[in-house]
């Protein structure tokens, strides 16, 4: 049976804030419909928007949240726990860094912060639940991140126990999931243990191929690593569950390439654009998404060193519908074949 591509939608996270309309979430879905868009995903953290705890426990709650955005004319395509996702493992290099993803009680306490983060992942399986979601999208943290490129040589072992260590923290959460019919689609991004095929393909080996392990697809990350994004598709579209369209470009020259020198996001060879202003094909991803039968949501995720984020929402959501592809439900030469039957069949083949 033919599938068709929902869309398009919008994740808010960048777009939230203290000013209006972007400050409550009657308020930014109104926002987002004006401009097209007919789904939103919620990032979870963003108490100006979504109380997660409240939503984990209560369906009354999620019944008005959903209310709310059915009013406006979206739905939620999936709630984002990309900041805890993140702090489920974090080496003690980003420990600083990574504070600011949490309460500022937990802060200069790893351990603290980490229960927290499990916590609420499995306050967002619930939730999700509650709200009628299948899928939820996160990243997985990581620990053998700063140890990326092979130089000090690594002693053996090391990537082993930083992958066991990892599935070891989420086997549990993602038993959660199971629990409550949700998948965790991971953005494969650097700076998590996950940031490519292969290192997902180690990720699921140490899962013993949890079934609620599955893929957020976002091609912009895949660019700026000059992986092969559409060739990904065909190796692991049976476990895409979420879509983020995201542009990106890479422009190397004589001074950088891939690593950027350090540089800040508008002097880096690769940098996050506004749909329509990189490199990657969509055109190429969204035939390859349609020929696997992908049916969820096609999900703007703005980022860009250049554009203001209010022109690139205004251009993402036209850019998507014009890319969704209406699956055809017949094949393009029906109109030259003729009824057929199997001694018909059998004679053609001089049987």
């Amino acid at each position: 049976m033919a599938t068709n591509i929902k869309g398009p939608a919008i994740f808010l996270a960048q777009f939230a804030s203290d000013e209006a309309p972007f400050n409550s979430l009657a308020s930014i879905v109104k926002w987002a419909a004006s401009l097209g868009y007919k789904g939103i995903q919620i990032p979870t953290w963003d108490a100006r928007l979504f109380d997660l705890e409240k939503a984990a426990g209560s369906k009354e709650y999620c019944d008005e949240v959903k209310g709310i955005c059915a009013d406006a004319g979206v739905e939620i395509t999936e709630l984002s726990t990309h900041l805890q996702g993140q702090l489920v493992a974090v080496h003690p290099a980003y420990d600083k860094q990574f504070d600011a993803f949490a309460p500022a009680e937990f802060h200069d306490n790893p351990k603290a912060r980490q229960q927290w983060a499990v916590q609420q992942m499995e306050f967002a399986a619930k939730a999700s639940r509650n709200l009628g979601l299948d899928v939820s999208v996160s990243f997985t943290g990581g620990l053998a991140f700063p140890f990326l490129y092979p130089w000090p040589q690594r002693p053996d072992g090391l990537i082993d126990e930083a992958f066991t260590e990892l599935a070891r923290r989420w086997k549990p959460i993602l038993d959660v999931y199971e629990d409550h019919g949700v998948d965790v689609g991971y953005e494969i991004h650097p700076g998590e243990d996950v940031f490519d095929g292969v290192t997902f393909e180690m990720f699921l080996e140490k899962l013993d191929g949890h079934k609620r392990c599955t893929i957020n697809y976002d091609p912009s990350h895949f660019l700026l690593q000059q992986l092969d994004y559409l060739a990904f598709i065909d190796i692991y579209h049976e476990r895409i569950s979420a879509y983020h369209v995201k542009d990106a470009e890479f422009n190397p020259n004589g001074r950088q390439g891939v690593y950027s020198g350090y540089q800040g996001w508008t002097e880096r060879a690769g940098r996050f654009r506004s749909l329509g202003d990189g490199h990657v094909d969509f055109s190429g991803i969204f035939s390859k998404l349609a020929q696997y039968n992908y049916d969820s949501w096609a999900v703007l995720e703005w980022e860009c060193c250049l554009k203001h984020p209010e022109q690139g929402a205004a251009e993402g959501a036209p850019f998507i519908a014009d890319h969704i592809i209406r699956v055809t439900e017949k094949a393009f030469d029906d109109f030259a074949g003729g009824s057929t039957d199997r001694q018909q069949v059998r004679r053609m083949l001089g049987l």
